[in-house]
């Protein structure tokens, strides 16, 4: 298993020895937010090591590694496990596609529905959006999201358009896709190989049509994935606050590992207000902060160790 080392075989270690190598090749903003200190301490007990990778060498001159973590490295060893395929990943980069592997879904009659807003992309030319919502019968108001996401500050950035004429103001490349009002609450759906851990975040709030007709412009969409933006354990409506049912969650992430060949991601959910089973997927990230979510420490390391037995077990002779 492991590249110019000694092969991992899965058995028990003493605690603190190292058994497990991870390379890990991240940028400094997710290295500083995932492996934060308690993290660390927690691996090296359970004999997990993390080491970074220099991008500027070849990957053969370095490790020895069990397993090789990034968010996006295009350089493979078949002798080690890449979490994940940089092409798989790719597919998520684009808010067109990331979503259509939940348009293919039919998940109607299981323990709720699931589907995506309505949108459509727009590429070029601003001054034409207007007619172009309008021919698409989308209705207002509209969140307006970058195309690509490729992890800058600007990719983030979403806005919320109330009224027609105000649609020319974006600029193109971009998705629109119809606001679903949700009782201000999001469902941030945390996927670490089998595990599923959901947590709620605060989001905007319903745009009643009174709102929707005095209120023009274009309007910033504040980011909801920090920890400060938590509201799990805000007093909020039962029917708000109520987390999607459990067997819909694991038939959604195992459907979308599957389609996506991933095994790292998260999903953002959120419940149509007035409804109590109709959901709806706006997004899909790829290695996403995991730092803030609970016993993340316990979750990623139980899965650092999973994927390494379960390579040695299909070993010829295992």
């Amino acid at each position: 298993m492991r590249l110019n080392g000694e092969i991992y075989d899965g058995e028990d270690r003493e605690e603190g020895e190292q058994k497990l190598v991870v390379g890990y090749a991240l940028t400094l903003k997710k290295r500083k937010s995932f492996l934060q200190p308690n993290f660390e301490r927690l691996a090296r007990n359970k004999g997990i090591s993390f080491v970074a990778i220099d991008q500027n060498r070849p990957l053969s001159d370095q490790g020895p590694f069990d397993i090789i973590l990034h968010k996006d490295y295009r350089q493979t060893q078949p002798q080690v496990i890449v979490l994940d395929p940089p092409d798989a990943i790719q597919h998520l980069y684009n808010r067109q596609s990331m979503l259509q592997n939940v348009v293919d879904l039919n998940l109607s009659d299981f323990h709720g529905k699931v589907g995506v807003p309505r949108q459509m992309v727009i590429t070029e030319d601003p001054l034409s959006i207007p007619d172009e919502v309008t021919k698409a019968g989308l209705k207002l108001p509209l969140v307006a999201k970058p195309l690509v996401v490729d992890g800058s500050t600007k990719s983030h950035e979403l806005f919320l358009v109330y009224d027609q004429f105000s649609l020319s103001e974006l600029e193109p490349p971009l998705v629109l896709q119809e606001f679903v009002n949700h009782g201000g609450v999001l469902f941030k759906i945390y996927i670490v190989g089998d595990a599923i851990k959901v947590v709620r975040r605060h989001s905007l709030p319903n745009v009643s049509k009174c709102e929707l007709a005095k209120v023009a412009g274009i309007i910033p969409f504040p980011r909801v994935s920090s920890a400060s933006a938590s509201a799990d354990d805000a007093d909020l409506d039962p029917g708000v606050a109520e987390l999607p049912p459990q067997p819909l969650l694991e038939r959604l992430a195992k459907e979308l590992r599957h389609r996506l060949g991933l095994r790292l991601f998260n999903i953002d959910m959120i419940r149509e207000h007035g409804t109590r089973d109709v959901f709806y997927v706006i997004d899909i990230n790829y290695f996403p902060g995991y730092g803030k979510i609970p016993d993340y420490e316990d979750i990623f390391t139980d899965f650092l160790l999973s994927c390494v037995q379960s390579q040695y077990k299909k070993r010829p002779g295992n």
